[in-house]
């Protein structure tokens, strides 16, 4: 079997799984989102584009519900062996399916929750399973159950995090060696994606931004591609995945001459990110993480130019999305604890002058300082 933890660390994932279920009062919880079902079961698979779910019983009774393509893939990389296949077919409502599954469970008329803040369970999709549910069950919105479990990482967790970082640090330096004048960005792409691959390690959940020229000041992925100018800005964000954890970075590369302005960014994000790693300690909040940031860079005399959020926690993720909750962003109160890992990103986009620079790197929240997984650059990089 393709699992890559340990049946106790799983059973383990599950008492603390059900623990909050009975806290709140669940008798089950239909899980929707692949992140949940890989953590707790190992179950790794793209098939969550089309109807799937699994149940998780107070009883600690186990069954998925999926297509018969994934019926393998349930075997050879999870620890459920109650797999229940819903047909293909016209019109085809597998919210009955769910529906008949619950009641072979036993848990007609029961309170179960559901993860409803999920890609899998579209708007249409959610309609038609409160609609086959209606009157069977009662339903309850757990949408944060499993995804606040995840925040905080095992030490089994943390060694994949650290080899993410591993591989993001090594796409990092040929991103640094490839971003030069007349070097087309596909050709960038293609050296970075090499050393992750080559180490074993998994496509990342987003396509990465890359961005030269105007198009540096884009922070999301865009189809179409440069070449690189003689006098450029090239904004790199990406991440490396290792058994789907994933592990990010981001800096941008200069290329000819930088000028004043442009250094002038380049320190602020360099202080920035010093003092969000200073903040990042236990019984600190994610919402001191991004007053550090914000106060840095008004300090350096940008505050007009950084954004309103700057990172986020990441673990195992599935496409299209390697982000994962909670963002860091004013005023977010939650408690910073050790095993919690966060991206920060500082970044700075000036629009009336064109001109935009970054710098992010990941850490590991433990008893002390910080443990970065992944290394930013601390010297502006000048090609």
């Amino acid at each position: 079997m393709a699992l890559h933890f340990t049946r106790r660390e799983f059973q383990a994932r599950l008492d603390r799984a059900r623990a909050k279920m009975s806290e709140a009062g669940l008798d089950a919880l239909l899980l929707f989102r692949q992140e949940s079902m890989y953590y707790l079961t190992g179950y790794d698979t793209e098939g969550f584009v089309l109807f799937q779910t699994m149940v998780v019983g107070a009883d600690g009774r186990l069954a998925l519900l999926t297509r018969s393509a994934d019926r393998e893939q349930a075997a050879a990389t999870s620890i459920v062996d109650d797999v229940r296949i819903w047909v293909d077919r016209a019109g085809a409502n597998p919210g009955n399916d769910v529906r008949d599954m619950l009641a072979s469970l036993k848990l007609g008329g029961k309170r179960i929750g559901v993860e409803y803040d999920s890609y899998c369970l579209t708007a249409r999709r959610g309609k038609m399973l409160e609609q086959a549910l209606d009157g069977f069950c009662t339903l309850a919105d757990a949408s944060d159950l499993v995804r606040l479990l995840r925040v905080v990482k095992s030490p089994a967790e943390l060694v994949y995090v650290r080899k993410a970082g591993a591989l993001a640090d090594a796409a990092l330096k040929q991103a640094v060696r490839k971003t030069r004048p007349g070097v087309f960005e596909g050709d960038i792409y293609a050296a970075m994606l090499a050393p992750i691959l080559k180490g074993d390690g998994d496509p990342p959940a987003s396509r990465w931004p890359m961005g030269s020229g105007e198009e540096a000041l884009l922070v999301r992925y865009h189809t179409g591609h440069r070449t690189i100018g003689r006098r450029d800005q090239v904004t790199h964000e990406f991440a490396a995945s290792y058994r789907h954890y994933h592990a990010a970075l981001m800096a941008t590369v200069l290329t000819g001459r930088a000028g004043k302005v442009h250094r002038a960014m380049f320190e602020g994000c360099r202080d920035a990110l010093a003092a969000v790693k200073e903040t990042l300690k236990p019984g600190r909040t994610v919402g001191d993480l991004f007053e550090a940031h914000a106060k840095a860079l008004t300090a350096a005399g940008f505050g007009h130019a950084y954004l309103n959020a700057c990172g986020y926690t990441m673990g195992s993720t599935f496409p299209p999305n390697w982000m994962d909750e909670p963002m860091i962003y004013r005023g977010n109160p939650l408690v910073l604890e050790p095993g919690m890992t966060f991206f920060t990103h500082m970044i700075l986009v000036d629009r009336e002058k064109r001109l935009t620079m970054s710098l992010g790197e990941q850490a590991i929240v433990t008893k002390g300082a910080a443990e970065p997984v992944t290394h930013a650059p601390r010297e502006l990089v000048l090609n």
